[in-house]
């Protein structure tokens, strides 16, 4: 935190204060303070929490602290009831803060290099078709961590675990060169994962009803890896009496199907730094290095061949199903499994960085904890941060890539892009073509990034339209709009104001209102990057719309007469549009100039 910044150092000298007079009060824990609605005080302590400590009752135990403070010139103090508000002195800090805003209004929120490296590891679907809606979520709230956390000052590598050696990834491989493409039906559109997963899910079937094919395919699986082990990669892997599958031949519709992927994240606003494939893995003889680190834990066991460390004495929680309370790592064969190739990655990867951050559905907790336990028996000092996020789902039922029941992420953004269309042009019928375009793609993929952030991860959400692109409520339409609001201002002006505002000009409460939300931006940032609060900054920037649009109601700006104030004004309005498109940055969002 920047502690030249006054929303921050008010703030702290206002917790220290309270502190010491909690200290005087034998008063052992923390002040626990609000926030109230914008107008109210900038500061509320709440003393209920704290009356056992004393016998005192919460409105004598703020009466004393008020006392104990004492008089300051940056505050008043008011006691009411179980609250202490404090409210900060309007002129000195309204000039204190514009001046620190103005500033920094080329680059607003951006914290000072902290010299800390993470690694945020997020999306990982696997590699066989496209992205479906239910994992929607996944890329949206990695992509928002990563850009928070650059923002907060981290030096930040976002990560995709390619899980290149799976099962899917062979029914794949076997689909491709055993079914021939007259027996498939027609993509659901000219793009490569489209294409592919059309293999996936007839091979799959085939599958399923043939146990000659489910055969060949762990046949493929197992001689895949051997092959990657002995870095061959032109070696025949397939069954006999069938099309010839190299381990080539996998890697390359692994790639084939992540190509189309990557356009769809792209679209999406999701930009990935390093694809890490599983295989890696095998092929550097690290997941060798593993295998045998976890064979000289005291935990380890073994049952018909097969390798695991018991972990029945540390797991929390979950099932009590012995089986399930196993880390297994070799197969009966000597194989190992994609947990213990996850786990050589996190090695790898833990030893790169300072922190590891990984986003996972609910439906991985259990594992997560397995993995961090296996983690610690390898002598690990660190274990992966996760983030688990309930899954996002639209009106209807279940959603399977395998039985082809399933809406995907393309078709969502499709939708959000062509509803999005249908509201502007409601609003605007002078647009050219190629504005209306890209102004609707803005629009519509702001709104459902927007929608999934603002609800906290671990929250279920259903994605509905009338509260994405609703452009007078709690949705990024609102947002942008206010933002190109103040676009227009600036450009109706002819010359962007670049002098140095006088703030003791600003009187009006919606102007002096505005100017404190715009200097609580920084708090926010951070208090979203370091506490994992993403949800935090859309609700803060529908609030500084919400300040801006009043603030536009009440004060002219370019109609003032007075110069110095309109100059004044014309500064709020740069800050404003400086604060908006950097937030909704942090989101990933767009933020047009005009609407």
């Amino acid at each position: 935190m920047d502690p030249s910044d006054p929303a921050i150092s008010y703030e702290a000298s206002f917790r220290d204060a309270v502190q010491e007079a909690y200290l005087k009060l034998g008063i052992a824990s923390r002040p626990i303070m609000e926030r109230p609605r914008s107008g109210q005080a900038d500061l509320c302590l709440v003393t209920f929490a704290v009356s056992g400590e004393t016998g005192l009752e919460p409105g004598k135990i703020a009466e004393e602290v008020k006392e104990l403070i004492g008089s300051d010139p940056r505050w008043t103090l008011e006691a009411c009831g179980g609250y202490l508000n404090c409210t900060f002195d309007p002129v000195r800090f309204v000039k204190e803060t514009g001046d620190h805003l103005w500033k920094r209004r080329k680059d607003p929120g951006q914290g000072s290099p902290t010299g800390k490296k993470v690694i945020i590891e997020h999306t990982s679907a696997n590699p066989n078709g496209p992205f479906h809606v239910g994992r929607a979520r996944n890329p949206i709230i990695g992509d928002t961590l990563v850009r928070l956390l650059r923002l907060y000052g981290h030096e930040v590598e976002s990560q995709y675990w390619v899980n290149d050696m799976g099962k899917q990834v062979m029914i794949l491989a076997w689909g491709i060169k055993n079914i021939p493409p007259g027996e498939l039906g027609e993509p659901g559109r000219e793009k490569a994962d489209h294409h592919m997963v059309r293999y996936y899910q007839a091979a799959n079937e085939r599958m399923e009803s043939d146990t000659d094919v489910q055969e060949e395919i762990n046949e493929l699986l197992r001689n895949y890896e051997d092959a990657v082990g002995d870095q061959d990669l032109g070696r025949i892997i397939s069954g006999k009496g069938r099309p010839v599958i190299t381990a080539s031949d996998v890697r390359e519709a692994v790639r084939e199907v992540l190509s189309g992927m990557v356009v769809s994240l792209d679209r999406l606003g999701v930009h990935l730094d390093t694809f890490v494939y599983e295989s890696q893995v095998v092929e550097d003889r690290s997941l060798q290095d593993v295998i045998e680190g976890l064979r000289k834990s005291p935990l380890c066991r073994e049952e018909d061949g097969a390798s695991f460390l018991d972990l029945s004495e540390k797991m929390k929680g979950g099932d009590d199903d012995k089986y399930k309370r196993r880390f297994v790592f070799t197969r009966s064969d000597g194989s190992a499994l994609y947990t213990t190739r996850d786990l050589a990655y996190h090695s790898w990867k833990l030893s790169r960085c300072d922190r590891a951050i990984n986003v996972l559905g609910e439906d991985h907790r259990y594992q997560s904890q397995m993995l961090s336990l296996a983690l610690s028996e390898l002598g690990s000092t660190g274990v992966p941060e996760v983030v688990f996020y309930a899954f996002v789902s639209l009106p209807g039922g279940k959603m399977s890539t395998r039985r082809n029941r399933v809406v995907f992420l393309d078709d969502l953004l499709d939708e959000a892009v062509e509803r999005a269309r249908e509201e502007v042009e409601k609003r605007r019928d002078d647009l050219t073509t190629g504005e209306l375009s890209s102004i609707s793609e803005a629009v519509g993929i702001g709104a459902l990034r927007f929608n999934v952030i603002k609800v906290q991860p671990e929250k279920r959400m259903v994605f509905r339209w009338e509260e994405a692109l609703n452009f007078e409520g709690a949705s990024a339409p609102f947002v942008q709009y206010s933002h190109a609001r103040a676009c227009s201002i600036i450009k109706k002006h002819g010359v962007e104001f670049d002098g140095t505002p006088d703030w003791s000009l600003l009187v009006e409460p919606s102007e002096i209102s505005l100017l404190r939300t715009l200097g609580r931006f920084p708090q926010v940032i951070e208090e979203a990057a370091s506490k994992r609060k993403m949800h935090l900054v859309p609700l803060y920037l529908v609030e500084l719309a919400s300040s801006f649009n009043d603030f536009y109601r009440d004060c002219p700006v370019l109609a003032e007469s007075n110069e110095d104030r309109r100059d004044t004004r014309l500064a709020l309005v740069v800050l404003s549009r400086s604060i908006l498109k950097k937030g909704l940055g942090a989101l990933g969002i767009t933020a047009p100039e005009q609407m």
